[in-house]
C-alpha cells in the first residue's frame, strides 16, 4: 500500500502524488505503469520514495480516484513482467465501473464483503468467476441481484484497503477480461459454432499461437 500525500487540481484534471514505501516496489521509473487502486497509471515523475501521476479529468470521475485525498491509502501493483507468475487472473488497470461496499462481516478468522455493481460489471461477472475490486484479485463467491460478494482472508486485509472498506466506500471494478471479450461477441450474435479465428481477432480476443 501507499499514502497519498497530495491531490493537486490541475487544467482538465489533477497530479496525484503518493509515497511509496521505500524498496518494495519495482518499475517505478518515469514512464512506467503502476496501478493505483487497480487503475493503470503512468509515473510522471518521482521525488524519492513519492511519485506523481497526471489524471485526466475523465480517470477522476469514472473511478474512485477523484476521492482521495491527503492521508488516503492505496493499493499499489507493477505491471506483470512478460513470463512472471500469474498468480492472480489477468488485470488491465482499466475500470468498468466503480461498486459500493454495503456490508463486510467476519466469517471465522475470515470476512465476507458484498458490494454493489454497476450493470456492465455485473453482465460479465459468474459464479467462482474472478473480478477485480480496488486492482485485488478476488474470487465471486454468490452473486446478488444488484451486485456480489467475496471473502476475505487475514493476508489480503493485512496488505490492502480491503481492512478500510465499510459500507458506502467506493471501490473500482474491474471484470475478468475473458469473459467480456465473451459478452461482446454474444452481443454482436456470434455463436460458439460460428466462431472463427477473424472473428476472435476482430473482438478483440488474442488469437496468438
Amino acid at each position: 500500500m501507499g499514502e497519498v500525500r497530495e491531490v493537486c487540481p490541475r487544467g482538465g484534471g489533477a497530479r496525484l502524488v503518493i509515497e511509496v514505501p521505500e524498496g518494495v516496489m519495482p518499475g517505478d521509473d518515469l514512464g512506467d505503469s503502476l496501478a493505483v487502486n487497480g487503475c493503470c497509471l503512468t509515473v510522471a515523475g518521482r521525488d524519492g520514495p513519492r511519485l506523481s501521476f497526471d489524471l485526466l479529468q475523465e480517470t477522476l470521475d469514472l473511478t474512485n480516484l477523484g476521492r482521495l485525498t491527503a492521508g488516503s491509502r492505496v493499493n499499489l501493483e507493477p505491471a506483470l513482467a512478460w513470463g512472471d507468475p500469474l498468480g492472480g487472473h489477468l488485470v488491465s488497470g482499466h475500470i468498468d465501473g466503480v461498486g459500493e461496499v454495503t456490508e463486510v462481516r467476519p466469517v471465522g478468522d475470515d470476512w465476507r464483503a458484498t458490494l454493489r455493481a454497476p450493470d456492465p460489471v455485473l453482465d460479465a461477472l459468474v459464479h467462482k468467476g474472478s473480478v477485480a475490486c480496488d486492482g485485488i484479485s478476488l474470487t465471486v463467491a454468490r452473486l446478488t441481484p444488484d451486485g456480489f460478494e467475496v471473502h476475505l482472508i487475514p493476508h489480503t486485509m493485512q496488505v490492502t484497503i480491503a481492512s478500510d472498506w465499510a459500507p458506502g466506500v467506493a471501490v473500482n471494478l474491474e471484470a475478468d477480461l475473458v469473459a467480456k471479450l465473451v459478452r461482446r461477441l454474444v452481443d454482436r450474435g456470434a455463436s460458439p459454432a460460428g466462431w472463427t479465428w477473424d472473428g476472435l481477432r476482430e473482438a478483440g480476443l488474442p488469437t496468438h499461437g
